[in-house]
């Protein structure tokens, strides 16, 4: 024993073990009892309980060598649905503070023999609210074997009212299964059941009817909802009226009527037609056949236009009166009548169907035999002209194009740049004017903007090292612009940026020193070399 206080418990065991086993190995055979078997009867402590019988001579399912603290995880590989429980932190072992940090062994200890109780479960002290169903009322006094007798496992006991509840189920399920809606767990009877909490509240007449009344031989799923379906026996109109009691009448009392067709249609009854009869209107059912709400349907007769003007009547007849014309063009159009319009007659631009064809705005839509320019100026007649008159002072704002004119430009005259007279067509760029002035003969492009200004064609300012991406130095200064700009711009400039480009005539070298010229050479003079 002075060993066992010497070394610690780790190593004790490793050494107990050790010793063991060459204590085995040294033991002759006597009978039919072999070394192992006398090992086990020196290691294992006693026999395990019957469930685990099988698997008691393969120690290494339940037991982690040298560490007892993580046969739990043995355990719950046994145990599946326990470990479930855990994880979902369900069922009694679900419901453990700290479940995680505690052994298996520290509750269920086994090696005490084949009939040990391991559970040691007391259906007397149990506390059930650790579990997910709480006893509650007069379940705290019933046997557990009343709802844990099926499978024998107690895990596996009922939690549904009707599994236990079935036999007491007067309405034979025709209510569903969830019994708690109107049984309480206090007592069976008597029932309540709250039906605000269903899509049909009883209000005033209703909350004195019967259940049997609306729910016949204990029928409730698929209960109408609909008025009608009880109420067609005291139904007057014979159902001329629809199903749709709930427009009129009210559960306060099915005589009293109250029904406003301000407030309760889309459809306010203003005017001559506060006078009219239901049937006035509602020649056929009155909710199933549908009532048309324009003018138009009612009044087909009363148009004296013949259909010219369309079907839209609200638009110039009032409610008080058919003959009452309220129209104003300037204010209910998006085309006020100015100038020459204010006096036309509606058929002048309306000579289709008023609202069923569209009625242009544009000027040339109506004035397009009035155009002497035959089109050529476009199609926005307004900016030059008015509807004051077609030739009514006759102006246009140049700078509201994309080419204001400016500086010399505002001396010119139409004719200068539309000779042609179509607008439209005319370029904004300098060369489409200015081509025969071109002394670069397309050498420098068509942008002319870059050097000249519109004050004055030869006044012109360019600086080459700010403008462009090639600097003029040394030798390149005071270069003749036509010297490297020799060939017809198309499009852009696009000239060489390295030496060789310009150069590849004077490289003496034949190229067989590469294209980077100025890495020996420098812009002031070709012929001076740089030294390194």
């Amino acid at each position: 024993m002075w060993l066992r206080r010497l070394l610690p418990d780790r190593q004790w065991r490793a050494w107990l073990l050790l010793s063991m086993l060459l204590l085995v190995k040294a033991i002759p055979v006597y009978g039919a009892v072999s070394p192992l078997e006398r090992m086990e009867g020196l290691v294992m402590p006693g026999e395990v309980i019957k469930k685990h019988a099988r698997v008691e001579k393969q120690c290494s399912k339940c037991h982690e060598p040298f560490d007892r603290t993580r046969q739990s995880r043995l355990c719950m590989e046994c145990h599946k649905m326990i470990a479930k429980d855990v994880k979902e932190k369900k069922g009694f072992h679900g419901h453990i503070q700290n479940i995680g940090e505690r052994e298996c062994r520290s509750c269920h200890t086994d090696h005490k023999g084949r009939d040990m109780d391991i559970i040691q479960l007391d259906t007397e002290l149990f506390d059930h609210s650790s579990t997910d169903f709480k006893l509650l009322g007069a379940h705290r006094s019933v046997d557990c074997g009343s709802c844990h007798l099926k499978s024998g496992l107690y895990r596996e006991g009922a939690r549904f009212c009707h599994d236990c509840h079935q036999r007491d189920d007067i309405h034979k399920a025709r209510m569903g299964k969830k019994c708690e809606n109107c049984h309480m767990e206090g007592s069976w009877s008597p029932a309540h059941f709250d039906h605000e909490a269903t899509k049909f509240r009883l209000r005033n007449a209703h909350a004195e009817v019967k259940c049997y009344q609306c729910h016949v031989n204990e029928r409730y799923d698929g209960t109408p909802l609909n008025c009608y379906f009880c109420h067609f026996l005291d139904d007057v109109h014979e159902g001329d009226r629809g199903i749709r009691c709930q427009d009129c009448h009210q559960d306060r009392r099915w005589s009293e009527v109250l029904f406003d067709h301000d407030k309760d249609t889309d459809f306010s009854l203003k005017g001559q037609h506060t006078h009219l009869l239901c049937k006035d209107c509602h020649s056929g059912h009155i909710f199933e056949d549908e009532v048309k709400r324009t003018c138009y349907s009612c009044h087909e007769q009363h148009d004296a236009h013949g259909g010219h003007y369309g079907k839209r009547c609200e638009m110039c007849h009032a409610e008080k009166s058919w003959t009452d014309i309220e129209f104003g063009h300037d204010r209910d159009t998006g085309f006020p009548l100015k100038g020459g319009h204010k006096d036309l007659d509606c058929v002048s631009c309306h000579k289709g169907k008023l609202f069923e064809e569209q009625t242009p705005k544009a000027c040339i839509e109506c004035h397009r035999l009035d155009d002497v320019h035959k089109g050529q100026e476009g199609e926005r007649c307004e900016t030059c002209h008015n509807d004051k008159g077609w030739r009514n002072q006759v102006v246009f704002d140049h700078d509201l194009t994309k080419f204001p004119l400016h500086e010399s430009h505002t001396f010119l005259t139409c004719d200068d740049c539309h000779a042609s007279g179509k607008f439209k067509e005319a370029k904004v760029v300098c060369v489409s004017c200015h081509r025969k002035d071109d002394v670069h003969e397309k050498r420098l492009g068509q942008v002319c903007d870059q050097c000249h200004h519109t004050s004055q064609w030869m006044a012109w300012e360019f600086d080459h090292t700010k403008q462009t991406k090639f600097p003029l130095e040394g030798a390149h200064d005071g270069l003749d612009c036509r010297a490297c700009h020799k060939d017809v711009v198309v499009k852009e400039i696009s000239l060489p940026k390295v030496c060789v480009g310009c150069h590849e005539k004077d490289d003496v070298h034949k190229g067989l020193l590469g294209r980077s010229c100025e890495t020996c050479h420098f812009p002031q003079s070709f012929k001076t070399i740089k030294i390194q």
